[in-house]
């Protein structure tokens, strides 16, 4: 068992917290000697400044289960731990696809915005269609069933009626 450590008056447990993305951009910050009472939104505001990334794309998981804003580290760590590991999650693909050399996102030119036709279909661009096949490749992990699956959407999407792109 292990013994309660002996605070004195006023002082309050602190935890060394790491926080790691698990995916691209590679995110890793750590922050020592946080106070247990220190709040997820906290932990996301330190993420936000140091890598520029807005708090609302970041999301903190604990075990690969998500963590509100309004939790503090003594709701999610259990007493008496020392330190604590986070993984960042990044939601927005695009908006963090890649960190600056200062430190915060490339600054990227999105291109021209979508545009609805006259039906109200979307205009698609090359972009799309090899980022369609860069994922049918990674998922399927066939080449040769990639590019058939990545043939059929496109020859479908090439014969539709001008009217319903």
């Amino acid at each position: 068992m292990k013994k309660r450590k002996r605070l004195a008056p006023g002082q309050e447990l602190s935890v060394d917290v790491t926080m790691k993305s698990l995916r691209n951009p590679p995110l890793d910050i750590t922050c020592s000697g946080q106070p247990v009472s220190t709040s997820i939104l906290s932990l996301k505001n330190a993420v936000s400044e140091k890598f520029g990334i807005p708090t609302d794309k970041i999301r903190l998981l604990l075990k690969k289960k998500p963590c509100a804003d309004s939790k503090t580290i003594r709701d999610l760590v259990p007493e008496g731990e020392g330190e604590v590991e986070f993984t960042i999650m990044v939601i927005g693909g695009q908006a963090a696809a890649a960190i600056g050399q200062e430190g915060g996102l490339a600054s990227r030119d999105p291109g021209p915005p979508s545009t609805l036709g006259a039906s109200g279909g979307t205009l698609l661009d090359l972009e799309f269609w090899s980022d369609l096949k860069g994922f049918l490749g990674q998922r399927l992990k066939d080449e040769k069933g990639a590019e058939m699956v990545y043939d059929t959407f496109k020859n479908a999407w090439d014969k539709k009626p001008a009217m319903q792109k």
